[in-house]
């Protein structure tokens, strides 16, 4: 859910949403009284990333299907392919994910175990499969039912898509002020599901209790939501936000004077592109984490920053950054196809090993990366008249706050009313954090600091406090 995307030895990888997704196949010792399979059930273990374990469950069923769970990654109960669980091995693939993830082991009946090899992209991986249900991960700040407002899901058009989402709403008649979230890149549901937090399902039930409207949505392509999100540039991406705009404002019980929009991440593009439109209708935007400058460099700024993090050597960090800009250079200037062919050099260049299929490697340069990389914040920023909330977690590796933040105050510098501060020790969901690596966000319990939901509750308070 960062800004994007990073590109990885080449290769350009969905940033957070698909980390490693596998696991495995069931076994059959088998006999000539062909006994019952001993793989059928549930299986729990962990695919041995570098640092960062991915817990897993996988169930066999009795007819030689299987479904895997990989609750940080919010994959329930997805159905698993070519399963073989025969006395020689246990294999096993999952579908429509790059890097074309399968699994090989073995059962050993003596440990009660299922052991073998997860590989994605060219990598493997080890993974050990024991009895019993993977663990849910705990997040103890997720709202949970019955709620203290109303809650109604809704639809409305955009163009020639229909946009699903959920409208929170306090208890009355209001009229309230409203607030519309706009998601960080890449396909998010309406509640921004990653790695197992909710970050906007927290933030909609933080503010419908402090008696606003909320109102968010799936993106093009999830959920309820029409359309294709990668063939979509920012013309359609912002007609989309405006759109739920005119939806609040022509809403019964809403104040059409007191609209606004809060953007994570990439949503910190968008809210201020629709926002600085004279006719917008926007009162305020707050940008949680959102770039100040062009994309292409936050993209190049990130793989280098994550890279440097996670230990890579720096003559590998720099390959990476050098390929990087260079795919980047060519979207700037909107020439989709080149960066792709380039892309695929970079990826014949690899070893054998570290090779992704060449369909992975063109399904990840889309218009709507492309659009994200030219894009220039600047304009918008410093056409904003209205107040204005932007703010960075000092941590953050996808938008550092070191490249950002001193931009942002220059670009609202005109703004009668512009707030840019970093909380420390954040990172870019506003998880406290030890090094701000993506990594570390499925392993850390808190959603969104409190200190956050405070700040940003307090300052919209003071601005437009519900009646």
């Amino acid at each position: 859910m960062g800004i994007l995307v990073t590109m990885r030895s080449g290769r350009v990888i969905a940033f957070v949403l698909f980390v490693v997704a596998a696991v495995v196949a069931g076994c059959s010792s088998g006999s000539d009284s062909n006994p019952p399979n001993p793989v059928t059930g549930e299986w729990k273990g962990a695919i041995e990333t570098p640092g960062r374990p991915i817990d897993i469950g996988v169930t066999f069923a009795d007819d030689d299907t299987a479904t895997i769970d990989i609750p940080v990654q919010n994959v329930h109960a997805a159905p698993l392919k070519d399963v073989k669980t025969d006395r020689d091995a246990v294999d096993f693939a999952i579908a429509d994910i790059p890097g074309d993830p399968k699994f090989h082991g073995r059962y050993d009946s003596d440990a009660v175990k299922i052991t073998g090899d997860f590989v994605q992209g060219g990598q493997s991986f080890p993974l050990a499969l024991e009895r019993g249900t993977v663990a849910q991960p705990t997040r103890p700040q997720e709202p949970k039912p019955p709620f203290p407002y109303r809650s109604e899901d809704i639809t409305y058009r955009s163009g020639d898509i229909t946009i699903a989402g959920t409208l929170t709403q306090p208890q009355g008649d209001g009229p309230f002020p409203a607030v519309l979230l706009i998601t960080g890149s890449g396909p998010q549901d309406r509640d921004e599901t990653l790695l197992g937090h909710k970050p906007f399902l927290l933030v909609a039930d933080t503010l419908t209790r402090a008696g606003y409207a909320v109102l968010r949505t799936d993106d093009r392509g999830i959920g309820g939501t029409g359309g294709d999100l990668d063939a979509a540039n920012y013309t359609d991406l912002s007609g989309d936000v405006a759109a739920g705009v005119s939806f609040l404002r022509g809403r019964p019980g809403i104040d059409a004077a007191r609209v606004g929009l809060f953007g994570h991440s990439e949503g910190g593009y968008l809210a201020p592109l629709v926002a600085s439109r004279p006719d917008s209708g926007v009162a305020f935007v707050i940008a949680m984490a959102g770039p100040s400058v062009v994309g292409a460099d936050v993209v190049n700024e990130q793989t280098e920053l994550i890279g440097a993090a996670d230990g890579t050597p720096p003559d590998t960090v720099a390959a990476q950054v050098r390929d990087t800009t260079a795919l980047t250079n060519l979207l700037r200037v909107g020439d989709i196809e080149g960066a792709k062919k380039l892309a695929r050099e970079q990826n014949a260049a690899l070893p054998e090993g570290m090779r992704v299929k060449e369909s992975d490697v063109d399904a990840q340069i889309t218009p709507y990366f492309a659009a994200l990389v030219a894009y220039d914040p600047a304009p918008a920023l410093k056409a904003l008249r209205m107040p204005v909330l932007a703010f960075y977690g000092g941590k953050d590796l996808q938008v550092p706050p070191a490249q950002n933040e001193q931009p942002m105050r220059e670009n609202l510098a005109a703004d009668p009313d512009a707030t840019v501060l970093t909380f420390p020790g954040l990172n870019h969901l506003m998880q406290p954090t030890e090094t701000g690596k993506p990594s570390e966000y499925s392993e850390i319990e808190t959603t969104m600091s409190p200190e956050v939901l405070t700040y940003f509750t307090g300052w919209l308070t003071q601005r437009f406090p519900p009646k």
